[in-house]
């Protein structure tokens, strides 16, 4: 996701989401909004959240920021759980899911290889991964099993096929949810 921010840096019809996240800033992975536990439920009980959601025993929440960003028609992109995506296809009137996956002995290798988990929780992890089905969301899917430039750019054409679905401005946008390989969070 990092890579396609950058390739889309200058197209101001997309916005990336930066997640908040009860996670060390310093832990590794996606640069995130570090917070704590109190903090972050004071922030969900304020209504701070456009999604908010656990995983792995952390809280993740996408800011309501991002509803007036769908608003004026950016297309937004955010990485989310499977967990939040009902949620998330409530959010605006087109959603598309692009779920990033890669096959067991790939995900199992990325996951031992950063580290964070025990050999029990990847295990878990990897016994959770399953078909991904959406309510009213398209859905993509895109094999992560290739170079960063190769899925990348095929990341990157599905975004910019949003763009030419051409919501007015002034009604709600796009939103693209990137549902994540196990290896990412």
């Amino acid at each position: 996701m990092d890579a396609a921010r950058m390739a889309l840096r200058h197209e101001i019809a997309f916005s990336f989401v930066r997640r908040v996240i009860t996670r060390d800033a310093d832990a590794g992975g996606e640069v995130h909004d570090s917070v704590s536990e109190a903090a972050f439920e004071a922030a969900e009980r304020a209504g701070a959240f456009a999604l908010s959601w656990r995983a792995h025993g952390l809280g993740y929440g996408i800011p309501a920021a991002i509803l007036s960003d769908i608003q004026a028609g950016k297309i937004v992109v955010a990485n989310v759980s499977r967990g939040a995506l009902s949620a998330a296809e409530r959010l605006a009137d087109k959603v598309v899911v692009i779920h990033v996956t890669a096959p067991v002995d790939v995900l199992t290798a990325r996951l031992f290889a950063r580290g964070r988990e025990t050999a029990e929780i990847i295990k878990t992890r990897l016994e959770r991964e399953r078909g991904l089905s959406t309510t009213s969301a398209a859905l993509v899917t895109i094999e992560n099993d290739r170079t960063i430039a190769e899925a990348t750019a095929e990341f990157v054409q599905v975004l910019t096929g949003l763009r030419g679905s051409g919501t007015p401005r002034g009604t709600p946008g796009d939103a693209a949810f990137r549902q994540p390989d196990h290896a990412r969070d």
